[in-house]
């Protein structure tokens, strides 16, 4: 398929107006900066109107000189740019992350003043207007003013960015800052001066222009973050000064001014000044963390509770002021040398704590040009004159007296002697052997004299038993005479006792008869009064009862009588008593005599007789039977 010339003309024109648009804009003097770029002009040379050269030593053109020019393009679209005139190089925008400064190095500008090493802030939109930096009088080399996170077009042809961290202080730290530009230190000081307003050194112009000095300065920084210029200031970490509970930090100032002394006529070891001034301050550091410079300042810690310092050989305490002092050797006035181990338990006021510093310069200093040599020359002098034996005999007494002189001796210094306390005394072998035998030798006789007095005891005992013993029979026979006396006393007076007591019992025993006849009199007359009363009422009762009983059988009789007639009542009656009383009508035994025997009447009896025998041995065997 064959296409006409004109149409691939007019279809390949545009394609090649859509691949080469930027060569042909370029050809035509079109410039197109995009959003993220700046464009960087140089002029290769000058036709017309414009200045043809730069000033000597100058690199940058802000009056349309040929060669690199200040103001760079924007984004946009920019015309007359034709590509034999101008040379556009594309830049990225200038990033500063969070968390890092920007330093800035300007390769064009005045010459840095003398002495001065960082070029002074210009006002120039953070360095993105070239042409106010050089125009505004702008120093080439490095300059103290920095730029924060940020994106900036910034005309590298005149900067050169150099990206830095941020400068962190952490907890519990300070931070030492030396600078690095600045007027000399004044004569005399080995630090700056303090200088207000400069925003913790993050403003180098503000720090300058108010005169502050170069090298090491008195003020220091917390912790945090800071946009420090690191062409500008060191910084150095160090811990911050902690003064422990119980004690307080004396300040030993090495700048400032010289200070009024505080301290006194009577203080000549030194001066006590004011805060802020060169040398010992009056005021010291309580407990606590501070921000202290130690390149300029000092802090000596005081202990300010009871100190104790031993000289013993094999003991030191946790402060460690007394790890170089040891067992204190001293001589009798016999020639024995002997050791002894001290204890000093001492007290530093606060208030007084300045002053001992200002003296001694530090606690070690105290124990060893004070304490050290004053213990140990007294207990070598206090032994010199006594011998070993009445030095441990006189202990207590020495340790008092020990007490009061270097009591007496500190409170010179400023220091308050608590107390002191003698520890170990060993004397020499051989004087202890010796005072060994001797104390066996004098413990032996005193054991012997102690045998002796036993045994003169034990002969004093055995008379004193014998005599005891026959004082005993003695005893015996007078207390039973005693006994023998009071047992007859007591049978006189049981037998007084008894009489009267059976005497007494007798008429008790009359009185008592008396009045129980008494009583039972009247009790019998009572019981006869009631038991008549009772027989009285009850025959009245009877006589009433057989009347009226009487009355109901006659009319009743009387009205049998009637009915049956008088004899076959009469033979009712007795037929019903017999029966009633059960009489017999038939003998149990008949006995009679038969009409042939002669002896009739004399049977009978004889009958009779047996009968009555007979009856009474049943009555008698009835009666020796017993009863259930």
């Amino acid at each position: 398929m064959n296409f006409p010339i004109s149409t691939i003309i007019s279809i390949a024109i545009p394609l090649l107006c859509l691949v080469f648009y930027k060569f042909i804009f370029r050809l035509l003097g079109i410039i197109i900066i995009p959003e993220d770029k700046i464009g960087l002009v140089t002029k290769k040379f000058v036709l017309f109107g414009d200045k043809k050269s730069l000033p000597e030593g100058r690199i940058i053109a802000t009056e349309g000189e040929a060669g690199y020019q200040a103001k760079p393009l924007a984004p946009g679209i920019y015309f007359w740019y034709w590509i034999w005139q101008f040379d556009i190089t594309l830049q990225s925008l200038t990033i500063i992350p969070t968390g890092q400064i920007g330093l800035i190095l300007a390769k064009d500008g005045k010459e840095l003043e003398t002495g001065s090493i960082l070029a002074r802030k210009i006002e120039c939109d953070g360095f993105q207007d070239t042409e106010s930096f050089l125009k505004n009088g702008g120093r080439k080399g490095r300059q103290t003013a920095v730029i924060t996170a940020g994106s900036y077009r910034i005309n590298t042809f005149l900067f050169e960015v150099v990206i830095t961290d941020i400068t962190e202080i952490h907890e519990n730290m300070v931070g030492i800052i030396t600078t690095m530009d600045g007027a000399s230190i004044d004569a005399g000081q080995i630090a700056g001066k303090s200088i207000e307003g400069h925003n913790n050194f993050q403003d180098a112009d503000a720090f300058l222009s108010k005169g502050g000095n170069k090298g090491l300065q008195q003020q220091v920084i917390l912790a945090g973050s800071y946009n420090l210029n690191p062409w500008f200031v060191k910084v150095e970490e160090i811990h911050m000064t902690e003064i422990p509970i119980g004690h307080v930090g004396v300040v030993i100032s090495y700048v400032g001014e010289e200070g009024v002394d505080l301290s006194g006529t009577e203080f000549k070891h030194g001066n006590i000044v004011a805060k802020g001034y060169k040398g010992v301050w009056a005021e010291a550091f309580g407990p606590g963390k501070y921000p202290v410079n130690t390149y300029v300042q000092k802090i000596e810690i005081v202990p300010t509770t009871n100190l104790v310092l031993n000289w013993a050989s094999a003991r030191s305490e946790s402060h460690q002021l007394d790890k170089n002092l040891s067992t204190i050797t001293v001589r009798s006035k016999d020639g024995f040398p002997f050791n002894l181990d001290v204890s000093q338990i001492i007290h530093i006021p606060n208030y007084e704590a300045p002053k001992v510093i200002a003296r001694f310069g530090n606690m070690h200093n105290l124990v060893s040009q004070v304490l050290e040599p004053t213990i140990g020359n007294y207990f070598r002098n206090s032994a010199q004159d006594s011998d070993v034996i009445s030095f441990l005999g006189s202990r207590k007494e020495r340790q008092e007296t020990a007490r009061r002189y270097i009591g007496e001796v500190l409170s010179q210094y400023n220091v308050n002697a608590v107390d002191t306390l003698i520890g170990d005394i060993v004397p020499p072998e051989s004087l202890m052997k010796t005072l060994t035998d001797r104390k066996l030798a004098e413990e032996q006789k005193v054991t012997y004299d102690t045998q002796k007095m036993a045994q003169e005891t034990r002969q004093a005992l055995e008379k004193e038993t014998a005599i005891a013993d026959i004082q005993k029979d003695i005893v015996k026979a007078d207390q039973g005479v005693i006994i023998a006396e009071r047992i007859a006393d007591a049978s006189v007076k049981k037998a007084q006792g008894e009489a009267q007591s059976l005497k007494l019992q007798a008429g008790a025993e009359a009185e008592r008869v008396r009045v129980q006849a008494s009583a039972e009199s009247e009790r019998i007359k009572l019981i006869a009064n009631a038991e008549a009363e009772k027989i009285s009422k009850t025959g009245t009762a009877e006589a009433e009862k057989i009347l009226a009983i009487g009355k109901a059988d006659a009319e009743a009789y009387k009205l049998a009588v009637s009915a049956m007639g008088e004899g076959n009542f009469t033979q009712l009656k007795i037929t019903e008593s017999i029966g009633k009383e059960k009489i017999k009508v038939m003998p149990d035994i008949l006995i009679t005599g038969g009409s042939n025997d002669q002896n009739g009447a004399l049977s009978g009896l004889l009958g009779l007789r047996l009968m009555e025998e007979v009856g009474k041995k049943a009555d008698k065997v009835a009666t020796e039977t017993p009863k259930e």
